[in-house]
């Protein structure tokens, strides 16, 4: 096998389907693209390893490794997608596409492009005698339970000492985001006959209760963490959805609420999980009901850079942008908790991530594989 071009692998990427999702009819195992990479990258003299999601096999993380010794630089990214609706894309998702200056497809932006710049960037130092090691890592289900990342967390790979985490940020660097957990509520009361409430307890007017002491929750935490380096400085809570009861001549039993939280850096979820289940205790006490608390998914902690961090300003004066915020999450907390100084930085733009004909423009292509480059020569060159 021959190294690709930039187009060509760009568009095998493509052309793989690779959709993770929440809702099992719609998920698929990234494996076919993680072994398009390994066989790539080892051409090129990489020593790859795949490693299968413990409770997934069909899911896969891989790490390649170009040197070795200590510390080094890791370019990381995500091989799956979101779902899609091909009758909304002008042209199939699963074909690159190239007209009016832009790359069209699905993941282009959101971030299988990114891999396609690595490799373009990589290229010139094959050869080079690096000081530290460059990592690539292609990562299983972000766009769903973050599930890859979180395994590498638990192996405590790779080990490196910088991260660059490609997700769309229109080439801007990112040193910090919001972290979200999402929650549901379930309230157990007792159903019965309507014309008389003393035969049941209703749990949707417990609900009522508990969305009053929620909105309270929220703006106590308003006032408690504020962050003005976001532009909504403060925590977030929504009510997302609810559902109960059955019919309307019956008491309803049952009612579930869902809701997320979005965390400021410095704010921990099992503490406020905690703080949550201590308010509903009396609401439930008080309507004879049960009431519980559960995660939907496992929260993905805010992340913010170390403090002074010599890979931000790197970017910063590479990109001739200083480093902002962004409200979406990554995996950054994750490469960040292995104490890897990390940044947020890649050619896309989220407002083209997860709609129907994601691009990529051309005008992203040749600055960003020369940012990339600038980046290898500074951390595992010098």
């Amino acid at each position: 096998m021959s190294q690709p071009t930039f187009q060509h692998a760009l568009s095998r990427l493509i052309e793989i389907p690779s959709v993770s999702s929440t809702l099992p009819d719609l998920d698929m195992s990234n494996l076919p693209v993680i072994n398009e990479l390994a066989a790539w990258f080892e051409v090129m003299g990489f020593q790859c390893e795949i490693q299968p999601l413990p409770h997934a096999p069909h899911k896969a993380n891989l790490i390649a490794t170009l040197g070795s010794g200590p510390g080094g630089l890791v370019f990381a990214g995500h091989t799956d997608t979101v779902p899609y609706d091909e009758s909304l894309w002008k042209s199939s998702p699963f074909a690159l596409e190239e007209r009016n200056n832009r790359f069209y497809g699905l993941g282009v932006c959101d971030m299988k492009g990114f891999f396609a710049l690595v490799m373009e960037a990589v290229r010139e130092f094959l050869q080079a005698p690096l000081k530290a090691p460059l990592i690539i890592l292609a990562t299983a289900d972000e766009e769903s339970s973050m599930n890859g990342a979180r395994a590498l967390a638990e192996l405590g790979q790779p080990k490196a000492r910088y991260a660059v985490v490609g997700e769309p940020t229109g080439m801007r660097p990112i040193h910090m985001h919001k972290g979200i957990m999402m929650e549901r509520i379930q309230i157990l009361g007792q159903s019965g006959h309507s014309s008389n409430p003393s035969l049941g307890r209703n749990a949707m007017e417990t609900a009522h209760k508990v969305i009053t002491d929620l909105m309270q929750f929220r703006a106590e935490l308003a006032e408690r963490y504020q962050n003005h380096g976001f532009t909504i400085p403060v925590p977030t809570l929504n009510l997302g959805c609810i559902h109960g009861g059955d019919n309307p001549n019956r008491i309803c039993g049952q009612c579930q609420l869902d809701f997320d939280i979005r965390l400021l850096p410095g704010m921990d979820s099992e503490q406020l999980r905690q703080q949550i289940r201590q308010r509903l205790k009396p609401i439930a006490e008080a309507d004879q009901v049960a009431i519980s608390l559960e995660s939907i998914t496992p929260a993905i902690e805010a992340f913010s850079s170390q403090e002074n961090s010599e890979l931000v300003a790197a970017c910063e004066k590479l990109t001739g942008h200083q480093a902002e915020s962004v409200a979406f999450g990554t995996e950054a907390p994750f490469f960040s908790r292995l104490g890897m100084d990390t940044v947020v930085l890649g050619p896309g733009d989220i407002d083209q991530a997860h709609q129907p004909d994601e691009y990529l423009s051309h005008d992203r292509i040749n600055p960003m594989i020369g940012i990339l480059k600038s980046l290898i020569r500074q951390y595992c060159l010098s």
